[in-house]
């Protein structure tokens, strides 16, 4: 085998370490803007590794004006994907129009960091990828601008690498 040809296989079979990254979300701490009393709601569900669907077993925020929803991954990184599940039992239409900011700064509930993507649609029980593109950043947010809404989540991934 030609060295032409081990390079790719490497990355096919993934195990080049300088081209795999972690779900570095696993490892943060998940806070939100409010929390639904009539559920448990807690942030941390959204980054626990579980794919449960329902919305005892899900993020939610109480209804309110702006809701959001943010990973602290204690470091910067810089990130290549977020991958977002939304719920399944109802209401996926809540994360229409959500924006995922990726960056540095706390202000406006870290609203005022740059825009990675913004949720057009994710039918219920669906995953959708979102590209970075290599942002950097130590928070993670996805926030409803301008509607009164609770938002929910299933289970947000951040993929990406330390930035030294």
């Amino acid at each position: 085998m030609t060295h032409s040809s081990v390079l790719p296989l490497l990355l096919l079979l993934g195990t080049c370490s300088a081209y795999t990254y972690q779900n570095v979300a696993l490892r943060g701490k998940a806070s939100q803007s409010g929390r639904n009393p009539d559920y448990y709601g807690d942030a941390n569900k959204a980054i626990d590794g579980s794919l449960n669907l329902t919305i005892l077993l899900v993020h939610a925020t109480g209804w309110q004006t702006n809701p959001w929803w943010r990973v602290d991954l204690l470091e910067s990184y810089i990130v290549t994907s977020i991958i977002i599940t939304n719920r399944a039992d109802c209401c996926a239409e809540r994360l229409n129009g959500a924006e995922v900011h990726i960056g540095n700064s706390l202000q406006d509930n870290v609203a005022a960091n740059p825009v990675c993507a913004v949720i057009s649609i994710i039918p219920g029980g669906f995953t959708e990828t979102f590209q970075c593109n290599g942002m950097d950043g130590r928070y993670v947010s996805i926030a409803i601008p301008g509607r009164s809404e609770y938002l929910t989540l299933c289970e947000v991934e951040v993929y990406g690498s330390r930035l030294d």
